[in-house]
């Protein structure tokens, strides 16, 4: 059941109205029980981008970030600004938003990348960064862009804030009253926790995901592969048709974390190579057990999965 319980806004301010970005603006302007004038303004790179969330009813008004008098009057007495770019961009829009953002209003994100929303804000803001939560919403879909957008998108789903020095506990508890309202459970985590956990769930099962399809491709009989790639295929690389612009960027971003993992893994594909290679039944078998056990005892924003219960 959904805590919208309290939960109200005259106006929400998305800069990105993607699936992310309108998911959310849907969530909140389609509850009765949210209070407020619930106004959403969308701001992007040129109308273009967001005419079609005006189009569909997702926004209320659409705003080119190069237009400056637009842009004041849309920031004007906004209770909370979203930035649902990619993460490369949280910075510039910072930037771009500074001038015009009133003392009251609260800056939040929707990035898979922490640590360097948290250094955008404070190269952006300055003494201002306290207005800006970290925030990151584990949800999403294969399909992007506002048609993709749905309202109950975040039903269920986990957001990950990351309270950075600064916030009020006011400012925090206003970004997470507003994701309860959307349906989601809010955590708290570190930034550099929050980066070096997805950096294992999330940033590397992508990259794995499009190298699949990469090697495929660059194979001489890439055709005949995929037209006998079935249900195995379609579960590994479901995620290799998310956003290229995104996913490069989270790359970028968290290269350090990303890179740790990449390594880690490696050592697991050198092991495994080397029981194939010697024909090591047994350790093949007690490594896909070990996966086994542990991911059918794995659910979706359950508790961990105990070690010990996967032990071979």
């Amino acid at each position: 059941m959904m805590d919208v319980a309290g939960f109200s806004f005259n106006k929400l301010v998305v800069a990105g109205v993607g699936l992310i970005g309108g998911s959310l603006a849907r969530a909140l302007r389609e509850r009765d029980e949210i209070g407020g004038a619930r106004q959403v303004i969308g701001i992007g790179r040129s109308t273009d981008s967001t005419a079609r969330a005006l189009a569909l009813g997702v926004i209320d008004q659409a705003v080119a970030l190069t237009d400056e008098a637009a842009l004041r009057e849309a920031l004007a007495g906004a209770d909370i600004v979203l930035l649902a770019a990619p993460v490369a961009q949280t910075q510039p829009l910072l930037e771009r938003i500074a001038p015009w953002l009133d003392a009251a209003t609260i800056i939040t994100d929707a990035g898979s990348t922490k640590s360097d929303a948290v250094a955008a804000a404070h190269a952006a803001l300055g003494s201002r960064a306290g207005q800006f939560v970290p925030g990151h919403p584990i949800a999403g879909r294969e399909a992007s862009g506002v048609d993709a957008a749905l309202p109950d998108l975040y039903v269920g789903r986990n957001v990950v804030l990351c309270p950075m020095a600064g916030n009020t506990p006011e400012a925090l508890e206003r970004i997470a009253s507003m994701w309860r309202a959307a349906g989601a459970t809010v955590h708290e985590m570190s930034s550099v926790e929050h980066d070096r956990v997805f950096a294992a769930v999330s940033h590397l099962p992508h990259v794995l995901s499009f190298a699949l399809v990469e090697q495929i491709l660059a194979s001489p009989d890439a055709a005949l592969k995929f037209s006998f790639a079935a249900g195995g295929f379609r579960d590994f690389t479901r995620i290799a048709a998310s956003s290229p612009e995104m996913w490069r960027d989270v790359c970028v971003a968290n290269r350090v974390a990303l890179l740790e993992e990449l390594d880690a893994y490696t050592a697991v594909l050198t092991r495994l190579r080397a029981a194939i290679n010697t024909a090591d039944g047994a350790e093949l078998e007690a490594v896909f057990a070990r996966s086994r056990t542990a991911r059918m005892a794995w659910q979706p924003g359950g508790q961990p999965v105990r070690l010990d219960d996967t032990a071979a």
